[in-house]
C-alpha cells in the first residue's frame, strides 16, 4: 500500500508523569488505543527545550532524565484525530507533524510526485531482531542501502513502540526480539528509488515512509543552502523548519564531540531546542557501515542531531552548523508544517498544518 501519511514526533524528558504515571507510558498506551501502523519510542543521550533546561547521558546528576523522542506514522485522519489527546497529554516539550508517504507490505519503486524529486529521507520500521538468513535485519538493511550508493543511514533503537499495530515493549529479562527500531536512509531521489526496487528481497513485512530533504552538506562539503521558506503560509498559518545532522560519535570539532559541540553551541546562542540519538549501525558517505561491536575499545556508533525552528532561525542556526561540520558530518534540511512548543505558561506555535508548498 502506497498513501500519504502523517508523521508526528514528540520530544519530551524521561520523567515526565501525567495522570501519575508516565508520560511515555501514557503516548504509547495512545498509539496503541489507535492502533497505529508503526511508532517507536527512544532514548536521547543530549537535548534541550525552550527553557534552556540541559538533559546529558555524561553527568549523573544530569542523566536521570534523559530526552525522549517519541515517533508515530499513520493516516492524516488518524494522526490528526490524536492530535488534540496528544497536546493535552504533554504538559512539557515539543510536539512535531510532518507529511510523508506510507509504504506498507510489498515495496518496489515508487512513481514520485514532484516534491520528492530534490532528495528523500527513508525510514523504515523494523523489529530489533527481525532476521535475514541469520543475520540481524538492520545490518541486511544497512548493507543494501549502502550499495545503492545513499548518502547515508542510521539505525536507531526503540525502547517501546508498535509494529503493524501490535504494542511491542522492551521489558527486563526479555530478548525484547519484536522492539521496534528505524532505519533512517538519506539519498538522491534515484538512489533511494533504486534501493526500494529490490528491499522487498531484504525484509519481507517493511513498514516505511518517504519525505522530502535537500542536503546541504555531506563530510564537511557545502552542497546547498536551506531552502529559504516563509515564515507564514498564504492564510497566516506559521511554518517551521527541520535541520538534522547525521554523524559518526568520534566525529570532532575542536577535539570535542561533534553532537556535543552542536548542543552546547546551539544552547549558547539561545536555540529553542536541540536534541541528539545516539545510533547502533549506520554510514555516512562513501565509508563502508560500523557501529557497535563486541571487544572493541573505541565505538564508532552514529548520533543524529536534530533542531526545529522558525525558518529565519533556521538560517542562523545554520551558520553555526556550517561551521562546526567543516570536516564531517551529513546536514540535511526539511519543511515542518505544524510545531507546539510547551513550556508554561508558553505555547509557541500550534497543530494545524500549513500549506505551504515547496
Amino acid at each position: 500500500m502506497n498513501s500519504d501519511c502523517l508523521k508526528l514526533a514528540v520530544y519530551f524528558g524521561e520523567s515526565d508523569r501525567v495522570h501519575g504515571r508516565l508520560l511515555s507510558d501514557e503516548l504509547v498506551d495512545l498509539f496503541e488505543r489507535y492502533e497505529l501502523p508503526a511508532a517507536v519510542l527512544m532514548r536521547a543521550v543530549e537535548g534541550f527545550g525552550i527553557k534552556q533546561k540541559l538533559r546529558t547521558d555524561r553527568f549523573l546528576t544530569l542523566s536521570e532524565d534523559l530526552p525522549l523522542v517519541a515517533l508515530a506514522v499513520d493516516a492524516r485522519a488518524q494522526i490528526e484525530a490524536l492530535l488534540p489527546e496528544v497536546s493535552a497529554l504533554v504538559a512539557g516539550g515539543l510536539i512535531t507533524v510532518e507529511r510523508a508517504r506510507l509504504l506498507q507490505g510489498p515495496i518496489g519503486r515508487q512513481e514520485l510526485p514532484d516534491d520528492l524529486h530534490e532528495a528523500m529521507k527513508l525510514t523504515l520500521f523494523l523489529g530489533r531482531d527481525e532476521r535475514v538468513n541469520s543475520r540481524p535485519a538492520y545490518l541486511a538493511v544497512v548493507e543494501h542501502l549502502h550499495a545503492h550508493g545513499l548518502a547515508g543511514a542510521t539505525v536507531l533503537l526503540g525502547v517501546d513502540g508498535m509494529m503493524h499495530g501490535r504494542r511491542q515493549r522492551a521489558r527486563f529479562f526479555s530478548r525484547n526480539a519484536s522492539v521496534p527500531l528505524v532505519v533512517i536512509g538519506v539519498g538522491s531521489s534515484e538512489t533511494i528509488n533504486a534501493a526500494l526496487e529490490g528491499l522487498g528481497g531484504v525484509v519481507a513485512h517493511p513498514i516505511a515512509t518517504l519525505e522530502r530533504v535537500r542536503v546541504c552538506k555531506r563530510d564537511g562539503v557545502l552542497l546547498a543552502q536551506p531552502h529559504h521558506l516563509p515564515q507564514q503560509d498564504d492564510s497566516g498559518l506559521a511554518v517551521w523548519q527541520k535541520l538534522i545532522v547525521y554523524a559518526v560519535e568520534q566525529a570532532r570539532h575542536d577535539g570535542h564531540p561533534l553532537y556535543i559541540q552542536l548542543i552546547r553551541r546551539l544552547r549558547e546562542e539561545g536555540a529553542s531546542g536541540a536534541t541528539a540519538l545516539r545510533g547502533i549501525w549506520g554510514f555516512s558517505g562513501d565509508h563502508p557501515p560500523h557501529g557497535d561491536q563486541l571487544f572493541r575499545l573505541h565505538r564508532r556508533v552514529p548520533t543524529l542531531t536534530t533542531i526545529v525552528d522558525t525558518p529565519d532561525e533556521i538560517q542562523r542556526w545554520f551558520r553555526i552548523i556550517d561551521e562546526l561540520t567543516d570536516e564531517a558530518g551529513l546536514v540535511t534540511s526539511e519543511m515542518v508544517p505544524a510545531y507546539l512548543a510547551i513550556a508554561p505558561p508558553d505555547r509557541v506555535g500550534g497543530l494545524e498544518l500549513s500549506r505551504l508548498r515547496f
